[in-house]
């Protein structure tokens, strides 16, 4: 969050993937030792509120605010409140993390967008924007483009949409067969989108579960 605030959106990201990691195996190693609990499982919560909560909203904040470059001198100590609305997606990441944890129905597969998920979206358009690919900066930092943004992932992030749950149960091939497959189209779309394969990929992954929700709802 700080090297956000900071305009390091590339050593954020690093955090960032260790965040992820971190959440994806914590879990794994509870249950492997047997050590799970309640209270591991709120603070598992707690964790998330900011790494994919504030963090998010951060970005967003920054992306909102404008990059140091841009803004008059005068102008950069001046608090951007425009910006302010970007952590309406933090109090709803807040809002979604409460209300997985009270959900028995979420135990193979999400019902709305999964903070993590959500995260690694807007870093994908913080990098393409900070590295300006495509020449997208200049929409990507829109204002009303932004606002939208903020309004349609906080919506997703409550919403009752099931998604794929993507975690490893067991260790062999036909088990993981859908979670290979997206990370083979992962590797295709940074190949061609680069650091905007982050949020193309959770734009796939929310199609798709939207088109096969049916199928998730049986698995």
């Amino acid at each position: 969050m700080l090297f956000t605030f900071y305009w390091k959106p590339e050593v954020a990201a690093l955090f960032t993937a260790a965040s992820f990691v971190f959440d994806y195996l914590d879990g794994m190693a509870a249950r492997a030792l047997k050590v799970s609990s309640p209270l591991g499982k709120e603070l598992d919560s707690l964790a998330d509120v900011v790494s994919f909560g504030v963090v998010p909203g951060a970005m967003l904040f920054q992306l909102l605010s404008g990059e140091p470059s841009a803004i008059p001198g005068f102008m950069q100590s001046l608090v951007p409140i425009a910006a302010f609305p970007a952590f309406i997606l933090s109090a709803f990441s807040g809002l979604r993390l409460a209300k997985f944890n009270l959900d028995t129905r979420q135990t193979s597969y999400f019902i709305g967008l999964s903070t993590p998920a959500c995260t690694v979206f807007v870093l994908g358009l913080t990098l393409t924007a900070h590295h300006n690919l495509f020449g997208l900066a200049e929409f990507i930092s829109n204002q009303w483009f932004l606002y939208g943004l903020i309004g349609l992932l906080s919506w997703l992030l409550v919403s009752e949409i099931p998604m794929f749950g993507m975690k490893v149960k067991r260790f062999d091939l036909s088990s993981n067969a859908f979670n290979l497959s997206f990370l083979a189209l992962f590797a295709v779309l940074v190949f061609f989108l680069k650091e905007l394969a982050l949020s193309a990929i959770i734009v796939c992954y929310i199609a798709l579960s939207i088109v096969l929700k049916n199928k998730i709802i049986h698995e």
